[in-house]
Protein backbone atom coordinates (compact mmCIF):
# COMPACT_ATOMS: atom_id res chain seq x y z
CA UNK A 1 0.00 0.00 0.00
CA UNK A 2 2.93 2.13 1.13
CA UNK A 3 4.40 1.85 -2.63
CA UNK A 4 0.78 2.64 -4.46
CA UNK A 5 0.62 6.16 -2.22
CA UNK A 6 4.23 6.80 -3.26
CA UNK A 7 2.84 6.09 -6.91
CA UNK A 8 0.53 8.33 -6.79
CA UNK A 9 1.94 10.90 -5.61
CA UNK A 10 4.35 10.32 -8.48
CA UNK A 11 1.18 10.39 -10.91
CA UNK A 12 0.56 13.81 -9.07
CA UNK A 13 3.77 15.20 -9.97
CA UNK A 14 4.02 14.27 -13.67
CA UNK A 15 0.55 15.20 -14.27
CA UNK A 16 1.23 18.78 -13.28
CA UNK A 17 0.84 21.57 -16.13
CA UNK A 18 4.64 21.99 -16.91
CA UNK A 19 5.66 18.57 -16.21
CA UNK A 20 2.91 17.17 -18.41
CA UNK A 21 3.20 20.27 -21.01
CA UNK A 22 7.28 18.71 -21.30
CA UNK A 23 6.11 15.42 -21.47
CA UNK A 24 3.97 15.98 -24.77
CA UNK A 25 7.05 17.99 -26.12
CA UNK A 26 9.27 15.65 -25.31
CA UNK A 27 7.46 12.28 -26.48
CA UNK A 28 6.75 14.29 -29.56
CA UNK A 29 10.54 15.31 -30.11
CA UNK A 30 11.50 11.90 -29.47
CA UNK A 31 9.00 10.45 -31.57
CA UNK A 32 10.78 12.02 -34.71
CA UNK A 33 14.74 12.04 -33.57
CA UNK A 34 14.01 8.17 -33.29
CA UNK A 35 12.63 8.17 -36.42
CA UNK A 36 15.76 10.41 -37.95
CA UNK A 37 18.60 7.88 -39.15
CA UNK A 38 21.49 8.46 -37.41
CA UNK A 39 20.26 10.32 -34.25
CA UNK A 40 18.30 8.19 -31.87
CA UNK A 41 17.46 8.57 -28.14
CA UNK A 42 21.22 9.49 -27.40
CA UNK A 43 21.89 12.33 -29.70
CA UNK A 44 18.84 13.43 -28.75
CA UNK A 45 19.07 13.60 -25.10
CA UNK A 46 22.87 14.94 -25.63
CA UNK A 47 21.89 17.80 -27.93
CA UNK A 48 18.17 18.84 -25.62
CA UNK A 49 20.52 18.48 -22.39
CA UNK A 50 21.66 21.77 -22.15
CA UNK A 51 17.98 23.39 -22.49
CA UNK A 52 16.79 21.51 -19.28
CA UNK A 53 18.55 24.02 -17.12
CA UNK A 54 15.49 26.79 -18.08
CA UNK A 55 13.50 24.27 -15.45
CA UNK A 56 13.57 22.68 -12.07
CA UNK A 57 15.46 19.59 -11.87
CA UNK A 58 12.44 16.93 -11.38
CA UNK A 59 10.99 18.64 -14.71
CA UNK A 60 14.25 18.42 -16.74
CA UNK A 61 15.19 14.41 -16.08
CA UNK A 62 11.06 14.22 -16.35
CA UNK A 63 11.45 16.04 -20.28
CA UNK A 64 14.39 13.98 -20.78
CA UNK A 65 12.80 10.49 -19.50
CA UNK A 66 9.92 11.23 -22.25
CA UNK A 67 12.27 12.07 -25.49
CA UNK A 68 13.84 8.77 -24.44
CA UNK A 69 10.75 6.94 -24.79
CA UNK A 70 9.33 8.85 -27.67
CA UNK A 71 13.08 7.59 -29.63
CA UNK A 72 12.11 3.97 -28.47
CA UNK A 73 8.52 4.39 -30.23
CA UNK A 74 9.91 6.10 -33.06
CA UNK A 75 12.58 4.00 -34.23
CA UNK A 76 10.23 1.47 -35.26
CA UNK A 77 9.25 4.23 -38.19
CA UNK A 78 11.74 4.59 -40.57
CA UNK A 79 12.51 0.96 -39.89
CA UNK A 80 9.47 0.48 -41.69
CA UNK A 81 8.36 2.46 -43.86
CA UNK A 82 11.82 3.19 -45.42
CA UNK A 83 14.10 0.14 -44.25
CA UNK A 84 16.48 2.63 -42.60
CA UNK A 85 17.01 1.64 -39.05
CA UNK A 86 16.22 5.10 -37.36
CA UNK A 87 18.18 3.83 -34.49
CA UNK A 88 19.92 0.53 -33.19
CA UNK A 89 17.04 -0.45 -31.38
CA UNK A 90 15.20 -0.56 -34.24
CA UNK A 91 17.47 -2.77 -36.28
CA UNK A 92 15.75 -5.79 -35.30
CA UNK A 93 12.03 -4.18 -36.38
CA UNK A 94 13.31 -3.83 -39.95
CA UNK A 95 13.55 -7.82 -40.28
CA UNK A 96 9.91 -7.88 -40.38
CA UNK A 97 8.34 -4.26 -40.42
CA UNK A 98 10.31 -3.73 -43.99
CA UNK A 99 8.71 -6.81 -45.61
CA UNK A 100 5.11 -5.93 -44.30
CA UNK A 101 5.29 -2.19 -45.57
CA UNK A 102 6.46 -3.71 -48.90
CA UNK A 103 3.63 -6.14 -48.88
CA UNK A 104 1.48 -3.18 -49.01
CA UNK A 105 0.72 -3.89 -44.91
CA UNK A 106 2.70 -0.68 -43.81
CA UNK A 107 -0.70 0.17 -41.61
CA UNK A 108 -0.34 -3.66 -39.80
CA UNK A 109 3.57 -3.28 -38.88
CA UNK A 110 2.94 0.46 -37.54
CA UNK A 111 0.26 0.16 -35.03
CA UNK A 112 1.15 -3.53 -34.67
CA UNK A 113 4.60 -1.79 -33.36
CA UNK A 114 2.87 1.02 -30.99
CA UNK A 115 0.97 -1.37 -29.30
CA UNK A 116 3.75 -3.80 -28.20
CA UNK A 117 5.71 -1.03 -27.45
CA UNK A 118 2.70 0.72 -25.22
CA UNK A 119 2.72 -3.51 -24.02
CA UNK A 120 6.36 -3.46 -23.07
CA UNK A 121 6.80 0.10 -21.77
CA UNK A 122 3.84 -0.94 -19.20
CA UNK A 123 5.41 -4.35 -17.97
CA UNK A 124 7.92 -2.40 -17.48
CA UNK A 125 7.12 0.36 -15.61
CA UNK A 126 5.06 -2.13 -13.20
CA UNK A 127 8.22 -4.54 -12.66
CA UNK A 128 10.24 -1.21 -11.92
CA UNK A 129 7.35 -0.15 -9.71
CA UNK A 130 7.07 -3.35 -7.94
CA UNK A 131 10.68 -4.62 -7.96
CA UNK A 132 13.26 -1.82 -7.65
CA UNK A 133 15.69 -2.70 -4.97
CA UNK A 134 15.41 -6.53 -5.72
CA UNK A 135 16.06 -6.64 -9.43
CA UNK A 136 18.76 -4.26 -8.84
CA UNK A 137 20.69 -6.16 -6.75
CA UNK A 138 19.87 -9.58 -9.28
CA UNK A 139 21.73 -7.65 -12.36
CA UNK A 140 24.44 -6.33 -9.68
CA UNK A 141 25.20 -10.48 -8.97
CA UNK A 142 25.19 -11.10 -13.18
CA UNK A 143 29.22 -11.56 -13.45
CA UNK A 144 30.54 -12.07 -17.33
CA UNK A 145 30.03 -15.67 -16.99
CA UNK A 146 26.53 -15.18 -17.03
CA UNK A 147 26.35 -12.52 -19.50
CA UNK A 148 28.11 -14.00 -22.30
CA UNK A 149 26.14 -17.24 -21.50
CA UNK A 150 23.31 -14.64 -22.48
CA UNK A 151 24.96 -14.27 -25.57
CA UNK A 152 25.63 -17.25 -26.43
CA UNK A 153 21.94 -18.56 -26.28
CA UNK A 154 20.93 -15.54 -28.60
CA UNK A 155 23.56 -16.64 -31.03
CA UNK A 156 22.01 -20.19 -30.32
CA UNK A 157 18.74 -19.11 -31.67
CA UNK A 158 19.75 -17.53 -34.48
CA UNK A 159 21.88 -21.02 -35.45
CA UNK A 160 19.21 -23.53 -34.34
CA UNK A 161 16.20 -22.98 -34.95
CA UNK A 162 16.80 -20.79 -38.23
CA UNK A 163 14.48 -21.71 -41.37
CA UNK A 164 18.19 -21.00 -43.69
CA UNK A 165 21.01 -22.84 -44.61
CA UNK A 166 22.51 -23.37 -41.28
CA UNK A 167 26.02 -23.02 -42.92
CA UNK A 168 25.43 -19.76 -44.34
CA UNK A 169 24.05 -18.58 -40.98
CA UNK A 170 27.13 -19.62 -39.50
CA UNK A 171 28.87 -17.68 -41.96
CA UNK A 172 26.91 -14.77 -41.62
CA UNK A 173 27.56 -14.72 -38.02
CA UNK A 174 31.42 -14.85 -38.24
CA UNK A 175 31.30 -12.10 -40.48
CA UNK A 176 29.57 -9.77 -38.11
CA UNK A 177 32.18 -11.09 -35.60
CA UNK A 178 35.04 -10.23 -37.75
CA UNK A 179 33.67 -6.68 -37.69
CA UNK A 180 32.77 -6.28 -34.32
CA UNK A 181 36.64 -7.31 -33.92
CA UNK A 182 38.03 -4.41 -35.65
CA UNK A 183 39.78 -1.41 -34.37
CA UNK A 184 41.59 -1.33 -30.48
CA UNK A 185 41.26 -4.64 -28.20
CA UNK A 186 39.16 -4.10 -25.04
CA UNK A 187 41.54 -5.59 -22.98
CA UNK A 188 44.96 -5.49 -23.90
CA UNK A 189 44.42 -1.94 -26.32
CA UNK A 190 46.13 -3.30 -28.96
CA UNK A 191 45.01 -2.72 -32.56
CA UNK A 192 43.66 -5.60 -34.56
CA UNK A 193 41.96 -6.17 -38.17
CA UNK A 194 43.16 -2.91 -39.03
CA UNK A 195 42.45 -3.48 -43.10
CA UNK A 196 45.50 -1.99 -44.69
CA UNK A 197 46.21 0.38 -42.57
CA UNK A 198 43.37 2.50 -43.10
CA UNK A 199 43.58 5.09 -39.75
CA UNK A 200 39.80 5.20 -39.79
CA UNK A 201 39.58 1.62 -38.47
CA UNK A 202 41.35 2.05 -35.52
CA UNK A 203 38.01 3.22 -34.06
CA UNK A 204 36.21 -0.06 -35.33
CA UNK A 205 33.03 -0.31 -37.23
CA UNK A 206 30.27 1.78 -35.26
CA UNK A 207 27.12 -0.67 -35.28
CA UNK A 208 24.56 2.02 -36.70
CA UNK A 209 27.03 2.41 -39.84
CA UNK A 210 26.58 -1.13 -40.61
CA UNK A 211 23.33 -1.08 -40.06
CA UNK A 212 22.06 1.89 -42.24
CA UNK A 213 23.98 0.28 -45.32
CA UNK A 214 23.03 -2.68 -44.66
CA UNK A 215 19.25 -2.02 -44.14
CA UNK A 216 19.38 1.32 -46.31
CA UNK A 217 21.20 1.38 -49.12
CA UNK A 218 21.11 -2.43 -49.28
CA UNK A 219 17.40 -2.41 -49.46
CA UNK A 220 17.23 -0.08 -51.45
CA UNK A 221 19.44 -2.00 -54.62
CA UNK A 222 17.76 -4.85 -53.36
CA UNK A 223 14.38 -3.04 -54.25
CA UNK A 224 15.58 -1.88 -57.16
CA UNK A 225 16.96 -5.35 -58.83
CA UNK A 226 14.01 -7.13 -58.02
CA UNK A 227 11.31 -4.51 -59.21
CA UNK A 228 13.68 -3.71 -62.16
CA UNK A 229 12.85 -0.61 -61.80
CA UNK A 230 8.81 -1.31 -62.68
CA UNK A 231 7.94 -0.13 -58.86
CA UNK A 232 6.34 2.94 -58.79
CA UNK A 233 4.63 3.90 -55.19
CA UNK A 234 3.49 1.17 -52.38
CA UNK A 235 -0.22 0.44 -52.06
CA UNK A 236 -0.20 1.22 -48.34
CA UNK A 237 -3.53 2.39 -47.37
CA UNK A 238 -5.25 4.31 -44.13
CA UNK A 239 -8.75 4.48 -42.90
CA UNK A 240 -10.49 4.21 -39.28
CA UNK A 241 -11.58 0.97 -40.08
CA UNK A 242 -8.71 -0.29 -41.29
CA UNK A 243 -6.61 0.77 -38.43
CA UNK A 244 -8.83 -1.13 -36.14
CA UNK A 245 -8.85 -4.10 -38.27
CA UNK A 246 -5.01 -4.06 -38.37
CA UNK A 247 -5.25 -3.46 -34.20
CA UNK A 248 -7.20 -6.85 -33.68
CA UNK A 249 -5.19 -8.35 -36.12
CA UNK A 250 -1.56 -6.74 -34.57
CA UNK A 251 -2.47 -8.00 -30.81
CA UNK A 252 -3.71 -11.59 -32.02
CA UNK A 253 -0.77 -12.79 -34.06
CA UNK A 254 1.92 -11.19 -32.55
CA UNK A 255 0.74 -11.68 -28.32
CA UNK A 256 3.83 -14.38 -28.04
CA UNK A 257 6.09 -11.88 -29.23
CA UNK A 258 5.00 -9.21 -26.89
CA UNK A 259 4.88 -10.84 -23.60
CA UNK A 260 8.38 -12.45 -24.50
CA UNK A 261 10.09 -9.24 -25.31
CA UNK A 262 8.39 -7.25 -22.24
CA UNK A 263 9.88 -9.50 -20.01
CA UNK A 264 13.11 -10.61 -21.64
CA UNK A 265 13.41 -6.84 -22.60
CA UNK A 266 13.66 -5.25 -19.15
CA UNK A 267 15.64 -7.91 -17.60
CA UNK A 268 18.65 -7.52 -20.44
CA UNK A 269 17.75 -3.77 -19.70
CA UNK A 270 18.76 -3.95 -16.54
CA UNK A 271 21.72 -5.74 -17.32
CA UNK A 272 24.54 -2.97 -16.88
CA UNK A 273 26.03 -2.06 -20.35
CA UNK A 274 23.52 -4.08 -21.79
CA UNK A 275 21.22 -1.78 -23.18
CA UNK A 276 17.96 -1.78 -25.87
CA UNK A 277 19.81 -3.47 -28.56
CA UNK A 278 20.68 -6.34 -27.32
CA UNK A 279 17.44 -6.93 -25.45
CA UNK A 280 15.35 -6.16 -28.93
CA UNK A 281 17.46 -9.08 -31.22
CA UNK A 282 17.95 -11.68 -28.51
CA UNK A 283 13.55 -10.98 -27.99
CA UNK A 284 13.06 -11.17 -31.59
CA UNK A 285 15.82 -14.78 -31.66
CA UNK A 286 13.42 -16.23 -29.17
CA UNK A 287 10.12 -15.06 -30.35
CA UNK A 288 11.83 -17.01 -33.72
CA UNK A 289 12.54 -19.89 -31.67
CA UNK A 290 9.02 -20.13 -30.14
CA UNK A 291 6.77 -19.23 -32.26
CA UNK A 292 4.58 -22.00 -34.71
CA UNK A 293 5.24 -20.07 -37.57
CA UNK A 294 9.23 -19.45 -37.28
CA UNK A 295 9.25 -20.08 -41.46
CA UNK A 296 7.32 -16.91 -41.74
CA UNK A 297 10.26 -15.15 -39.91
CA UNK A 298 11.68 -12.38 -41.67
CA UNK A 299 8.88 -12.05 -44.28
CA UNK A 300 6.62 -10.10 -42.63
CA UNK A 301 5.29 -11.48 -39.50
CA UNK A 302 3.86 -9.07 -37.16
CA UNK A 303 5.08 -10.69 -33.96
CA UNK A 304 8.91 -9.90 -35.48
CA UNK A 305 7.85 -6.25 -35.69
CA UNK A 306 6.00 -6.92 -31.99
CA UNK A 307 9.18 -9.06 -30.05
CA UNK A 308 11.91 -6.04 -30.52
CA UNK A 309 9.56 -3.02 -29.96
CA UNK A 310 8.26 -4.37 -26.86
CA UNK A 311 11.56 -5.12 -26.08
CA UNK A 312 13.40 -1.68 -26.79
CA UNK A 313 10.93 0.08 -24.60
CA UNK A 314 10.77 -1.92 -22.14
CA UNK A 315 14.45 -2.40 -21.85
CA UNK A 316 14.39 1.64 -21.83
CA UNK A 317 12.80 1.39 -18.34
CA UNK A 318 14.92 -1.44 -17.16
CA UNK A 319 18.11 0.13 -17.93
CA UNK A 320 16.97 3.18 -15.63
CA UNK A 321 16.69 0.98 -12.68
CA UNK A 322 20.41 0.35 -12.27
CA UNK A 323 21.02 3.88 -12.80
CA UNK A 324 18.83 5.07 -10.04
CA UNK A 325 18.98 2.22 -7.31
CA UNK A 326 23.10 1.90 -8.02
CA UNK A 327 24.38 4.80 -9.81
CA UNK A 328 25.70 2.28 -12.74
CA UNK A 329 23.99 3.24 -16.14
CA UNK A 330 22.60 0.74 -17.94
CA UNK A 331 22.63 1.92 -21.77
CA UNK A 332 24.54 5.15 -22.96
CA UNK A 333 21.17 7.21 -22.68
CA UNK A 334 20.99 6.86 -19.11
CA UNK A 335 24.53 7.32 -18.70
CA UNK A 336 23.84 10.67 -20.16
CA UNK A 337 20.72 10.56 -18.01
CA UNK A 338 22.94 10.23 -14.85
CA UNK A 339 25.67 12.91 -15.74
CA UNK A 340 22.35 15.47 -16.10
CA UNK A 341 21.08 14.24 -12.49
CA UNK A 342 24.78 14.97 -11.25
CA UNK A 343 25.09 18.44 -12.94
CA UNK A 344 21.65 19.28 -10.86
CA UNK A 345 22.65 17.83 -7.32
CA UNK A 346 21.11 14.54 -7.74
CA UNK A 347 23.20 11.62 -6.30
CA UNK A 348 22.22 8.11 -7.72
CA UNK A 349 22.19 5.25 -5.48
CA UNK A 350 20.66 3.10 -3.30
CA UNK A 351 20.04 6.19 -0.71
CA UNK A 352 18.16 8.17 -3.48
CA UNK A 353 15.06 6.86 -2.74
CA UNK A 354 14.89 7.59 0.96
CA UNK A 355 16.14 11.11 0.49
CA UNK A 356 14.95 12.62 -2.86
CA UNK A 357 11.31 10.66 -2.92
CA UNK A 358 9.47 13.06 -4.82
CA UNK A 359 11.95 12.94 -7.27
CA UNK A 360 12.57 9.19 -7.88
CA UNK A 361 8.54 8.72 -7.86
CA UNK A 362 7.79 11.97 -9.67
CA UNK A 363 10.16 9.74 -12.25
CA UNK A 364 8.39 6.86 -11.91
CA UNK A 365 5.00 8.00 -12.33
CA UNK A 366 5.86 10.41 -15.91
CA UNK A 367 7.21 6.73 -17.51
CA UNK A 368 3.18 5.60 -16.88
CA UNK A 369 2.25 8.99 -18.45
CA UNK A 370 4.68 9.53 -21.53
CA UNK A 371 4.03 5.78 -22.42
CA UNK A 372 0.60 6.45 -22.98
CA UNK A 373 1.02 10.05 -24.39
CA UNK A 374 3.78 8.18 -26.84
CA UNK A 375 1.38 5.81 -28.08
CA UNK A 376 -1.18 8.55 -28.85
CA UNK A 377 1.24 10.47 -30.70
CA UNK A 378 2.63 7.34 -32.30
CA UNK A 379 -0.77 6.45 -34.07
CA UNK A 380 -1.89 9.86 -34.68
CA UNK A 381 0.90 10.56 -36.92
CA UNK A 382 0.76 7.26 -38.63
CA UNK A 383 -1.77 8.57 -41.30
CA UNK A 384 1.61 10.71 -42.12
CA UNK A 385 3.40 7.77 -41.87
CA UNK A 386 1.96 6.01 -44.64
CA UNK A 387 1.52 8.68 -46.74
CA UNK A 388 5.76 8.59 -47.23
CA UNK A 389 4.86 5.44 -48.64
CA UNK A 390 2.92 6.41 -51.42
CA UNK A 391 5.60 8.87 -52.89
CA UNK A 392 7.42 8.07 -56.57
CA UNK A 393 9.77 5.12 -55.87
CA UNK A 394 11.86 7.72 -57.91
CA UNK A 395 11.81 10.40 -54.95
CA UNK A 396 11.99 7.59 -52.62
CA UNK A 397 15.07 6.21 -53.54
CA UNK A 398 16.99 9.24 -53.98
CA UNK A 399 15.53 10.20 -50.30
CA UNK A 400 16.67 6.95 -48.49
CA UNK A 401 20.31 7.14 -50.02
CA UNK A 402 20.63 10.47 -48.83
CA UNK A 403 19.15 9.76 -45.51
CA UNK A 404 21.45 6.65 -44.87
CA UNK A 405 24.30 8.86 -46.06
CA UNK A 406 23.78 12.13 -43.89
CA UNK A 407 22.56 9.77 -40.77
CA UNK A 408 25.99 7.83 -40.77
CA UNK A 409 27.83 11.07 -41.29
CA UNK A 410 25.74 12.01 -38.09
CA UNK A 411 26.26 9.10 -36.25
CA UNK A 412 30.44 9.57 -35.84
CA UNK A 413 31.40 12.65 -38.04
CA UNK A 414 34.04 10.49 -40.12
CA UNK A 415 33.62 10.34 -44.14
CA UNK A 416 35.42 6.84 -43.47
CA UNK A 417 32.29 5.86 -42.21
CA UNK A 418 30.11 7.21 -45.37
CA UNK A 419 32.39 4.90 -47.47
CA UNK A 420 31.58 2.01 -44.93
CA UNK A 421 28.10 2.86 -45.46
CA UNK A 422 28.03 2.45 -49.48
CA UNK A 423 30.15 -0.39 -49.16
CA UNK A 424 28.46 -2.52 -46.48
CA UNK A 425 24.97 -1.49 -48.52
CA UNK A 426 26.62 -3.44 -51.76
CA UNK A 427 27.79 -6.14 -49.42
CA UNK A 428 24.71 -7.04 -48.14
CA UNK A 429 22.75 -6.57 -51.47
CA UNK A 430 25.05 -9.44 -53.38
CA UNK A 431 24.62 -11.68 -49.84
CA UNK A 432 20.94 -11.54 -50.49
CA UNK A 433 21.34 -12.31 -53.75
CA UNK A 434 23.70 -15.25 -52.96
CA UNK A 435 20.80 -15.97 -50.12
CA UNK A 436 22.88 -15.13 -47.17
CA UNK A 437 20.87 -14.11 -44.30
CA UNK A 438 21.68 -10.35 -42.99
CA UNK A 439 20.47 -10.53 -39.22
CA UNK A 440 22.66 -13.37 -37.94
CA UNK A 441 25.79 -10.72 -39.28
CA UNK A 442 23.67 -8.09 -37.43
CA UNK A 443 23.31 -9.51 -34.65
CA UNK A 444 26.78 -10.71 -34.21
CA UNK A 445 28.28 -7.18 -34.65
CA UNK A 446 25.80 -5.95 -31.79
CA UNK A 447 26.48 -9.37 -29.32
CA UNK A 448 30.21 -9.01 -30.32
CA UNK A 449 31.44 -6.54 -28.21
CA UNK A 450 29.55 -7.66 -25.27
CA UNK A 451 30.28 -11.57 -26.06
CA UNK A 452 34.13 -11.44 -26.22
CA UNK A 453 35.46 -9.52 -22.98
CA UNK A 454 33.05 -11.07 -21.24
CA UNK A 455 34.00 -14.73 -22.33
CA UNK A 456 38.00 -13.38 -21.56
CA UNK A 457 37.14 -11.97 -18.16
CA UNK A 458 35.34 -15.44 -17.48
CA UNK A 459 38.63 -17.16 -18.13
CA UNK A 460 40.84 -15.30 -16.68
CA UNK A 461 38.34 -15.50 -13.36
CA UNK A 462 38.79 -19.12 -13.79
CA UNK A 463 42.33 -19.38 -14.60
CA UNK A 464 41.42 -21.03 -18.40
CA UNK A 465 39.26 -23.15 -17.01
CA UNK A 466 35.64 -23.35 -19.63
CA UNK A 467 33.61 -25.04 -16.86
CA UNK A 468 32.89 -21.63 -15.44
CA UNK A 469 30.12 -21.66 -17.69
CA UNK A 470 28.72 -25.24 -16.27
CA UNK A 471 28.96 -25.08 -12.64
CA UNK A 472 27.57 -21.72 -11.79
CA UNK A 473 23.81 -21.77 -10.94
CA UNK A 474 23.13 -19.35 -13.60
CA UNK A 475 25.16 -19.55 -15.89
CA UNK A 476 25.30 -23.01 -16.39
CA UNK A 477 21.87 -23.84 -17.17
CA UNK A 478 21.87 -20.91 -20.06
CA UNK A 479 25.19 -22.34 -21.13
CA UNK A 480 23.70 -26.02 -21.56
CA UNK A 481 20.24 -24.38 -23.44
CA UNK A 482 22.15 -22.72 -26.09
CA UNK A 483 24.93 -25.71 -26.77
CA UNK A 484 21.79 -27.65 -27.41
CA UNK A 485 20.43 -25.36 -29.44
CA UNK A 486 23.74 -25.23 -31.42
CA UNK A 487 23.93 -28.85 -31.97
CA UNK A 488 20.06 -29.09 -32.80
CA UNK A 489 20.52 -28.77 -36.23
CA UNK A 490 22.90 -31.74 -36.44
CA UNK A 491 20.76 -34.15 -33.83
CA UNK A 492 17.76 -33.20 -36.53
CA UNK A 493 20.09 -34.46 -39.57
CA UNK A 494 21.26 -37.71 -37.30
CA UNK A 495 17.77 -38.26 -36.58
CA UNK A 496 16.31 -38.26 -39.97
CA UNK A 497 18.90 -40.39 -41.43
CA UNK A 498 18.34 -43.00 -39.02
CA UNK A 499 14.54 -42.35 -39.47
CA UNK A 500 15.31 -42.56 -43.03
CA UNK A 501 17.15 -46.38 -43.11
CA UNK A 502 14.47 -48.35 -40.75
CA UNK A 503 12.20 -49.05 -43.67
CA UNK A 504 15.03 -50.31 -45.84
CA UNK A 505 16.24 -52.53 -42.80
CA UNK A 506 12.56 -54.01 -42.25
CA UNK A 507 12.13 -54.92 -45.62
Amino acid sequence: METLGLLADGFWLAIQPINLMLIIIGVTLGLFIGAMPGLGSVNGVAILLPITFLVPPASAIIFLAAIYYGAMYGGAISSITLGIPGASTAVATTFDGRPLAMSGRASLALITAALASFAGGTVSNVLFTLFAPPLASVALNFGPPEIFALMLLAFATFIGLSSDDISKTVFSICIGLVFAAVGFDQISGAPRLVFFDISGFLHGINFLVLAIGVYGIGEMLWTIDSTRGKITTSEAKMSVKGIVTDAKEGMARSWRGTTIGSFLGFFVGILPAAGATPGSLMSYGVSKMLSRESAQFGKGHPEGVAAPEAANNSASTGSMLPMLTLGIPGSPTTAILLGGMVIWGLVPGPRLFAEQPEFVWGLIGSFYVSNFFALLINIAFIPLFIWMLRMPFTILAPLIFVLSIVGGYATTRDMHDVWLIVGFGFAAFFMRKLDYPLAPAVLAIVLGPIAEPTLRQSLLLSSGDPTIFFTRPVAGPITIIALILIFLPLIKKVWDRRGGRRPSAAE
